[in-house]
């Protein structure tokens, strides 16, 4: 180790092994220290229980250039772009990639199946749209690269990651994919009696289930529904997908109805299963559900009927306690003479018992129940994780500007007792945007296997570079230690390229790649002819490609 290390590079390490051994010979202390998971969690982490050293790097500055930049000694490779045919039907990579999802084959760490959501297309895609409707050719475009793609991956000899269009797990799910729905909501008035569902789109951020498969969210489905001709009660749901069978397909209506964007699962301290989730607009909640029945390892993927029958939960963030979501509830509250319709719900309470009268009915208009029952309304909040070290639970709350929060905070909730499905709950500012930080509006959340939070931003496009953000410049990835001496230490790991955001970091479970998307590079171009961005810069292309990319150069150690 060189002697003229700063601090704030040596911080850095983000393993517990050499570079904590490290640490202590330099008089430093141990680094983040090694943490001992609390409970079974189904996040974007891996491996926790190892001891290794997951890389080492020296933090970048931001950016304005059109690339992805990573730091010294660290490269990635395209694995799929928008347009990409990813197997032998033909069928092609989406549009508006976010969330990624890594499933080793034959507990490979170099080949697996990579799942993948599209959360929106644009004008690369779709044109002009004239007088803001869309003809009928544009309409099935929109819906088909929504979505997500099953696409299968490896690392060949030269250690090149790469995608393998012959395989046979690969495959679209789009707007035309049919759903089968489950929970209070199936079959009910609040459905038009429905229990299935066409397709799923606006497929933003996502987990994964202890049972492995995938839970993807619907976020801002209301104008695909709408152009579509679709109801839209049928859309803003945790849908459920296995990446090696594709016959199943389930949207989760106990789950609620709502601008979805991710769920983090874990379990309670008696074995329930326990969901997280977050509704990603202004002046939005916090939920989480807790199933009924506890779940059972050798179940395998029969648990996932738990999704269908528990509680649902929202965050009283002034009380810290977590209300049920619940028609009973709800009548006793619009029953009292007191009743006040609160900010954001419209209705007399006569009008809103008329409104609210299944469990159903609850669930699909989640957003207004959650208020009603004083769920509090936050600040954009985004990506969800749990920590498998210590049970608590962190939030993105991305920003709000219409009450001042421009640059975001990260919510660090404590569970009372480190329960899971405790009533009870306190919680903290973990880390706050701003100059102070060096980032702005975080958005996706992955923890690596010393407990460090990897963080994307998500600053909206037309922000980029000017006033407040300006010293931010492009979309970035930090790393946020959870603990230790320089826990909550933003240190920026990736820049993005012109006017896209990063989203979906995800590690294979060995740590040594890392599953990043790029989304909308280029998004404010106005003249596809002369676009602002031509990121990934492939040989052949004319316009700027969302893609997923693995990031090489993660070292193994002790």
């Amino acid at each position: 180790m060189e002697k003229n290390m700063d601090r704030r590079t040596f911080l850095s390490y983000l393993g517990t092994g050499a570079a904590a051994l490290a640490a202590a010979s330099a008089g430093l202390g141990t680094l983040e220290g090694k943490a001992s998971a609390q409970s079974p969690t189904a996040d974007h982490l891996f491996g926790f229980k190892t001891n290794k050293v997951s890389g080492y790097f020296e933090p970048i500055e931001a950016s304005m250039e059109d690339k992805l930049i990573l730091p010294r000694g660290y490269s990635y490779d395209v694995i799929a772009a928008f347009d990409d045919v990813i197997n032998a039907a033909g069928e092609k990579f989406g549009q508006g990639a976010d969330f990624n999802a890594f499933f080793p084959i034959n507990g490979s760490n170099t080949r697996g199946l990579l799942v993948t959501n599209h959360e929106y297309t644009n004008q690369f895609l779709l044109g002009e749209i004239k007088d803001g409707k869309m003809t009928k050719e544009q309409i099935d475009k929109d819906l088909y690269y929504q979505g997500m793609s099953v696409i299968e991956v490896y690392q060949d000899e030269k250690g090149t990651w790469k995608m393998d269009t012959t395989s046979k797990y690969a495959r679209r799910i789009t707007g035309f994919t049919k759903f089968e729905f489950t929970g209070p909501a199936k079959a009910s008035s609040a459905l038009k009696n429905a229990s299935t569902a066409q397709g799923t789109f606006a497929n933003c951020s996502g987990g994964v289930t202890l049972w492995n498969t995938v839970l993807s969210c619907e976020e801002n489905f209301s104008d695909t529904a709408a152009a579509a001709n679709l109801p839209q009660e049928h859309y803003g749901w945790v849908v459920e997908v296995d990446p090696f069978d594709k016959s199943f397909l389930k949207k989760h209506t106990a789950l609620g109805r709502f601008n979805h964007e991710n769920t983090a699962m874990g379990l309670t301290a008696d074995g329930r299963v326990v969901v997280y989730m977050g509704d990603d607009k202004r002046d939005a909640c916090v939920y989480k559900f807790v199933s009924k029945d506890k779940y059972n390892a050798a179940n395998g993927r029969q648990n996932s009927d738990l999704l269908a029958e528990g509680t649902l939960y929202v965050a009283n963030l002034k009380s810290g306690k977590w209300v049920a979501v619940t028609l009973e509830a709800l009548t006793k509250v619009l029953s009292n003479a007191n009743f006040k319709t609160p900010t954001g719900v419209k209705g007399t309470a006569d009008e809103l018992k008329k409104k609210f009268q299944t469990q159903g009915d609850v669930v699909t208009n989640c957003h207004e129940a959650a208020l009603i029952l004083g769920g509090t309304p936050t600040d954009r909040p985004e990506d969800i994780e749990v920590s498998p070290f210590d049970n608590t639970v962190f939030i993105c709350h991305t920003n709000n500007d219409v009450h001042g929060n421009i640059h975001g905070h990260i919510t660090r909730i404590f569970e009372k007792d480190n329960d899971l499905g405790a009533a009870e709950f306190d919680f903290e500012i973990f880390a706050a945007g701003g100059r102070q930080s060096g980032f702005s509006s975080p958005d996706n959340l992955a923890f690596d296997s010393n407990g460090n939070l990897w963080v994307v931003t998500d600053i909206s496009t037309s922000s980029h570079n000017k006033g407040v953000y300006t010293t931010f410049k492009n979309n970035g990835l930090f790393v946020i230690p959870t603990n230790g001496p320089s826990k909550g230490v933003a240190m920026q790991f990736a820049s993005g390229p012109k006017e896209c955001e990063l989203t979906g970091p995800y590690f294979t479970p060995d740590e040594q790649t890392l599953f990043l998307s790029v989304q909308h590079p280029g998004e404010l171009t106005t003249d596809v002819s002369k676009p602002t961005s031509m990121w990934p810069n492939r040989p052949g292309d004319s316009i700027p490609r969302e893609a997923v990319v693995a990031v090489k150069g993660f070292k193994l150690g002790l």
